[in-house]
């Protein structure tokens, strides 16, 4: 295995630990082990457990990242609501292992931030978005920050709790958070469908509809 290969090695093995156990109770024994290499090899790599938790985070970071600002093409405020949902979604449903290690708290940074740090930046995203609109029906900008915060919140956290529920299926859960961010508590439609085609987009994830 050339040096390339098993820091990959050393890095999926790192990934899957970390999803199991959490950096802290993750020993570098432990990785050694699983990848049936000695403990030097994985500090000659990443000078401990420590650096290679960051390289597994800012991985993450970069996926999650890149899928949340790959999806927005839409040009209608639901639309671009729905997609975010979406990509969301599709990262912890495709991603479990990743959205795992970004949701644990921990001590140690990651050189391209956190999962708090990307929610934070989504939330810039969805606070430009929410000004104008909320000047074109002569609502108060100021408070678009908050709501964006909110809205960004709750996505997540529902995305945290479906990770182990895994029902209902991916679009449903989408559809019932863009239902209650676009409608609200007083306006919901009992029977919330997404206006984005998901099949289209490879979204549906039929494997775990179990």
């Amino acid at each position: 295995m050339s040096s390339t290969e098993r820091r990959e090695q050393l890095i999926d093995v790192g990934r899957g630990l970390f999803a199991e156990r959490g950096m802290d109770a993750t020993s570098v024994e432990e990785i050694a082990a699983r990848a049936e290499v000695s403990k030097p090899v994985v500090y000659e790599h990443f000078g401990g457990k420590e650096g290679l938790y960051a390289v597994v985070v800012d991985r993450e970071v970069a996926e999650l990242l890149d899928r949340i600002r790959t999806s927005l093409t839409g040009r209608r405020y639901r639309e671009l609501l729905e997609q975010a949902t979406l990509a969301l979604l599709d990262y912890v449903d495709e991603n479990s292992d990743g959205f795992r290690i970004l949701v644990r708290d921990s001590a140690f940074a990651s050189g391209s931030g956190s999962y708090a740090s990307i929610l934070s930046d989504i939330a810039v995203r969805v606070t430009d978005i929410l000004g104008d609109e909320f000047k074109r029906k002569n609502l108060d900008a100021r408070t678009a920050p908050m709501y964006a915060q909110a809205l960004v919140g709750m996505v997540a956290l529902t995305g945290q709790w479906w990770l182990d529920v895994r029902k209902p299926r991916k679009p449903e859960v989408a559809a019932h958070l863009v239902n209650l961010a676009w409608n609200g508590l007083a306006n919901l439609e009992s029977r919330p469908k997404l206006t984005v085609d998901v099949r289209d987009k490879g979204r549906d994830s039929r494997h775990r509809d179990s």
